[in-house]
């Protein structure tokens, strides 16, 4: 293979965008990636009490886990993890410290006017890091991205979007051979021509 055709096939460049209103940046990746500096999902307190709602939640001291199920939702700091069943990993020192919650099932994360929604999600609470796959959608307005996996770093506030669940590079369906797509909309702001 030509150097000129492989170089041609690496990533040699993203794509920057800035959306003015709450300070949105944006990098895309060629290699099937995207990365948001997102205000909402990402600038959130992980320190704060975490409440839960939920139709049954059934608590296991020896395993440190308990099980909630039945439209559950969790609640901190205005974040807003809801899903049909979630495992929550905790440990006991005195008291409970939750380390981590897994969902499954029909997962919405909201927090202000930003949505993100997938077939199951990991928060990290030590880690400080949300991870969702399957069906991925990030929405903040009328503005979307979709993909397999979106990955939301808590510290840096940088969300990445990939094509594939994985973050590997697994075709997507209808998508070329080898890579994962992401896809997505953002409005452009309409200015009034004046004649």
């Amino acid at each position: 293979m030509p150097e000129a055709t492989a170089k041609a096939r690496t990533p040699i460049a993203r794509l920057a965008l800035v959306w003015g209103i709450g300070g949105f940046a944006i990098t895309a990746a060629l290699a099937g990636g995207m990365n948001l500096a997102a205000q909402g999902l990402a600038r959130h307190d992980t320190r704060a009490p975490v409440t839960y709602d939920a139709g049954k939640f059934v608590l296991n001291d020896k395993a440190n886990q308990g099980i909630a199920t039945g439209g559950v939702i969790v609640t901190q700091a205005g974040l807003r993890v809801q899903s049909d069943r979630m495992l929550v990993s905790f440990t006991d020192v005195g008291s409970l410290e939750i380390q981590r919650i897994t969902a499954t099932g029909s997962v919405v994360v909201t927090r202000g006017d930003e949505r993100a929604s997938g077939d199951n999600a990991i928060y990290d609470l030590e880690r400080r890091i949300i991870t969702m796959a399957g069906n991925v959608a990030l929405r903040r307005g009328s503005d979307t991205l979709n993909g397999g996996r979106l990955v939301i770093d808590l510290d840096s506030g940088i969300s990445t979007v990939d094509g594939s669940a994985s973050g590997g590079s697994a075709a997507a369906p209808g998508a070329p051979s080898g890579r994962g797509r992401v896809t997505g909309t953002f409005n452009v702001p309409q200015r009034d021509k004046q004649n």
